[in-house]
């Protein structure tokens, strides 16, 4: 079972992102302050760590900053009420993960929190991709599905890419946003419904079993039909 320490001073908050990832089948510890929060994440060897970005005792930022110092690689995702770019920017300068704002949704923490974990099994040597019959080299730039040549855009390249990182993984569109075009970004805009709609096209061709779903409500998923 993976394990995670919520670094989070505000009790209300910590109890609802403690019993979420309890929900997804993650073991959860709890610490309040800044300072233990960082000897706990150095000492107890978890798996994934989310860290506030204001607390007491010792900044988020800094608690970020030192575990990196000393060689730690857990995941950390930051979750704070400081929404401006500048302040994401920030906490993944700092070494942060994931960046997630304050008021957010239960759904859309666990689908981080599994996207970092995943991420983490996977390792940073990867270099090819497969879900089903489509394949996607890393390392020459390409991808196929059935041994047929699929010609992609770099942005739907880096679509394709963090969709098959995350397969089977329901992925927002906030996540999508953030991963393939930074943060800068307008919420009304159908950027993504655009590019998606042109990936499918290429991927989910004629004779091909679709792999790209919509989840209504919540954003898409990419893995072989059922």
């Amino acid at each position: 079972m993976p394990r995670a320490l919520v670094i989070e001073d505000d009790e209300v908050t910590a109890r609802d992102i403690v019993a979420e990832l309890r929900a997804h089948g993650l073991s959860a510890d709890w610490v309040a302050d800044g300072r233990e929060g960082l000897a706990r994440a150095l000492a107890d060897g978890y798996d994934i760590v989310t860290l506030d970005r204001m607390l007491p005792g010792m900044d988020g930022i800094d608690v970020v900053s030192a575990l990196r110092q000393r060689g730690v690689d857990t995941p950390v995702l930051m979750i704070s009420a400081l929404s401006d770019v500048d302040e994401r920017v920030r906490g993944l300068r700092a070494g942060g993960d994931d960046y997630l704002t304050k008021p957010f949704s239960p759904d859309e923490l666990a689908a981080r929190a599994e996207v970092l974990l995943r991420r983490r099994r996977q390792g940073p040597n990867e270099t090819r991709l497969r879900v089903a019959d489509l394949e996607l080299d890393l390392v020459r730039h390409n991808a196929q599905r059935r041994d047929q040549e699929l010609t992609l855009l770099p942005t739907e390249f880096r679509l394709l890419e963090f969709l098959m990182r995350n397969a089977g993984q329901v992925v927002t569109r906030q996540m999508i946003f953030e991963h393939v075009w930074g943060f800068h970004f307008d919420p009304g805009t159908n950027v993504i419904d655009v590019h998606i709609g042109r990936l499918r096209r290429k991927i989910d061709g004629a004779g091909h079993s679709p792999l790209i779903r919509t989840v209504r409500g919540s954003g898409y998923v990419l893995a072989p039909a059922d």
